[in-house]
């Protein structure tokens, strides 16, 4: 392999190595030592990216409609894809920028406490990250849950088993691939994320369109639902659902993983990433939506079977439902990272080896709490697709809309003449109310599904 002239600005990968893949010269914590090794290239980069944003979430987007219409569904999905490209790729910028200047950040808080001060990082950022990506751990056990269940009717619809027992299920598959030590180690796994999720859209964009042109077709009304105020709050709710299906939250961590030097990698990462984004997220929600109308419900696969009866094949149906549940099972991994990262930072000694038993014993306890814990707030709480929707409205927007927007006007220091500089500043005002009326619609929408709850109920 031939040797690059090294960059005076660029760290090497020896220094990189011996800091546990930050350019940072402080020594590094556990936490970032193990879990986030800086070996991986730009193509690892665009799978945990692919992994972490394009997941079965996107299968609610035909209900989003619902709330929007076709006008305004398509304009909100299209915003919503422009946004969020342009604010990563502001991050990525952003982190680039402190790569060259000697120091590396491997961690969302790690660049607000840098950036705008430790407080921010310690009090805010990390704890609103951590929050974030544990509810999405618990909402993709939940849906690898309902998933199993789905397969489980196809094949006797009058069965007997209730939704926990299968996210149980699901849980102690999640225990068990937990224990892969870093998040690069994870790369394979995404990889076929990747195919699995495109697989899973191309069943469901194929099944609308079949069920669409059938004898059982359901009767199409594009009224959008609600009236006044409902109709309102409806908007805001599906402009949440939307901004959180794109959401991903640890884009500092998934560049951490990339092996220096980082510069341009992470933008053409992204560009693998947005290519199955427009592939999957148009085709599911405009199909969806097409097929079912306003009657799209909250998964467009339920709408695949009515009172029980598939109106698809049931090996297509299987096959649609098994890449979902393989798929969410990388989702769910990706998303443990963080927890991953305070758990080896807390209970991990960085001056033994990574594997040794010093450390492998903590990280098979810990991690497996993790997970247990998770496993039992979704059995318990099967509504938790309510609670999600809040936790986008707080957390994915001001991850992805608005701090990229910030860190990069602080780092750079654009003049306040320059169309950037405005830009930049009109998308985090306009996401900032966004973000409050979001959270009063989803809070208004869980309190008024509130007499539906119940503790481990069969959904």
């Amino acid at each position: 392999m031939g040797t690059v002239a090294r960059d005076s600005t660029e760290i090497s990968p020896e220094d990189i190595s011996k800091n546990g893949g930050s350019a940072n010269p402080k020594k590094l914590d556990a936490g970032a030592l193990f879990v986030l090794k800086s070996e991986g290239s730009w193509l690892h980069c665009g799978y945990h990216l692919t992994t972490a944003i394009v997941a079965p979430a996107l299968l609610s987007l035909p209900f989003a409609f619902t709330l929007l219409g076709w006008s305004g569904g398509v304009l909100c999905l299209t915003a919503a894809g422009l946004v969020t490209f342009y604010a990563y790729s502001l991050l990525s910028i952003v982190l680039e920028h402190h790569a060259q200047l000697g120091k590396r950040h491997l961690r969302f808080r790690d660049m607000a406490h840098d950036i705008l001060g430790p407080a921010w990082g310690r009090y805010f950022v990390g704890p609103l990250q951590l929050g974030i990506c544990y509810g999405a751990v618990i909402a993709c056990t939940l849906l690898g849950g309902q998933s199993l269940k789905y397969i489980y009717l196809v094949s006797r619809p009058n069965g007997s088993m209730q939704l926990y027992q299968f996210i149980i299920m699901f849980g102690g598959l999640t225990l068990i691939m937990a224990q892969m030590p870093s998040f690069h180690s994870l790369r394979h796994i995404n990889l076929v994320s990747l195919f699995l999720c495109l697989t899973y859209c191309a069943c469901t964009t194929a099944g609308a369109i079949y069920i669409g042109y059938s004898r059982n077709a359901p009767s199409r009304d594009y009224t959008i639902r609600g009236v006044g105020i409902d109709r309102a709050f409806g908007v805001f709710n599906a402009i949440s659902i939307i901004a959180t299906t794109y959401g991903n939250g640890i884009i500092p961590e998934i560049q951490a993983t990339i092996a220096p030097p980082v510069t341009g990698k992470m933008f053409k990462g992204l560009l693998v990433c947005y290519s199955v984004v427009i592939s999957t997220f148009f085709s599911v929600a405009i199909s969806g939506y097409w097929a079912f109308g306003n009657q799209s419900q909250g998964s467009v696969l339920s709408n695949f079977m009515v009172n029980g009866k598939p109106l698809l094949p049931k090996g297509f149906l299987v096959i649609t439902y098994l890449c979902t549940l393989i798929q969410v099972t990388a989702v769910t991994l990706v998303y443990l990272q963080p927890t991953n990262v305070v758990i080896e930072r807390q209970f991990a000694d960085p001056n033994k080896g990574e594997l040794g038993v010093r450390n492998v014993v903590p990280r098979l306890i810990f991690r497996s709490l993790s997970v247990i814990i998770a496993t039992t707030l979704a059995a318990m709480l099967p509504f938790f697709g309510d609670i999600m929707a809040l936790f986008g409205a707080f957390g994915c927007i001001p991850l992805d809309f608005i701090l990229p927007m910030i860190f990069y006007n602080v780092t750079f220091k654009p003049s306040k003449r320059s169309f950037i500089f405005w830009g930049n500043s009109l998308i985090a005002a306009v996401s900032t109310v966004l973000a409050v009326v979001g959270a009063v619609a989803s809070v208004r929408q869980i309190i008024l599904d509130a007499k539906t709850y119940k503790l481990f109920a069969n959904m």
